[in-house]
C-alpha cells in the first residue's frame, strides 16, 4: 500500500467531535506529546473545531474504511497581528493508525490548503522526544528552529518542547 492510499481526507465538522476526542484523550490520559491533563468532551471539541473553522484555518480529518482515524489542523500562532501569516499546525492519529501513511496524506491536504491562504510560516510545537512527530514535521520541510528544555510537567517527568518551521512562499520546499 502505498502511503495514504486507502485513506480519505475531507474537512472536519462538529459531528466528527466524538471520534476526534476519543483519538485526543488517549493522547492526554497516555502521553506527554500533549501537554493538556483533563480529558476533553466532544462539545469541547466541536468549540475548537468551529473557533479554528472561524479564522478560515483548515481542520480536516481522515477516513480509513469509512472510520475516523485522525486529524490535522492550522490555526493562528498568536493573537497579535503582526503574527497573521503564520499558522501553528497538528496532527494526531488513532494510535491504531500510525505507520501507514495517514500522517502524510493528511499533513499533505493540510499543507495544500494553507499554501492556498495568505500563509507565509508554518510552525509545529512537539513535545520532546518524539521521534515519528519530528520525522513527520521534517518530511514536510520542517526544520528545528528552537529548543525550549523542561518547560512542561507532566506524569511527574520535565517535558522539553521543540519547534519546527517551514517558510511556504519557498516553492523550493515542497511536501
Amino acid at each position: 500500500m502505498s502511503p495514504g492510499s486507502d485513506c480519505v481526507v475531507r474537512d472536519a465538522s462538529t459531528a466528527d467531535a466524538a471520534e476526534i476526542a476519543r483519538i485526543y484523550n488517549h493522547y492526554i490520559r497516555e502521553t506527554t506529546i500533549t501537554f493538556e491533563v483533563d480529558e476533553v468532551s466532544p462539545a469541547d471539541i466541536a468549540t475548537r473545531i468551529e473557533t479554528v473553522q472561524a479564522t478560515r484555518s483548515p481542520w480536516l480529518v481522515a477516513l480509513l474504511d469509512g472510520h475516523l482515524v485522525g486529524y490535522a489542523y492550522a490555526g493562528p500562532f498568536s493573537g497579535r497581528c503582526a503574527y497573521a501569516h503564520t499558522t501553528e499546525v497538528s496532527i494526531y492519529l488513532d494510535a491504531a493508525a500510525s505507520g501507514r501513511g495517514i500522517g502524510t496524506a493528511l499533513y499533505r491536504a493540510l499543507f495544500d490548503r494553507i499554501r492556498e491562504g495568505d500563509v507565509h510560516a508554518a510552525i509545529g510545537v512537539i513535545a520532546l522526544p518524539n521521534p515519528a512527530s519530528v520525522a513527520l514535521h521534517e518530511k514536510f520541510g520542517m526544520r528545528k528552529v528552537g529548543h525550549m528544555p523542561e518547560v512542561g510537567r507532566k506524569f511527574g517527568s520535565w517535558i522539553d518542547v521543540g519547534y519546527w518551521q517551514v517558510n511556504l512562499d519557498d516553492r523550493s520546499v515542497s511536501p
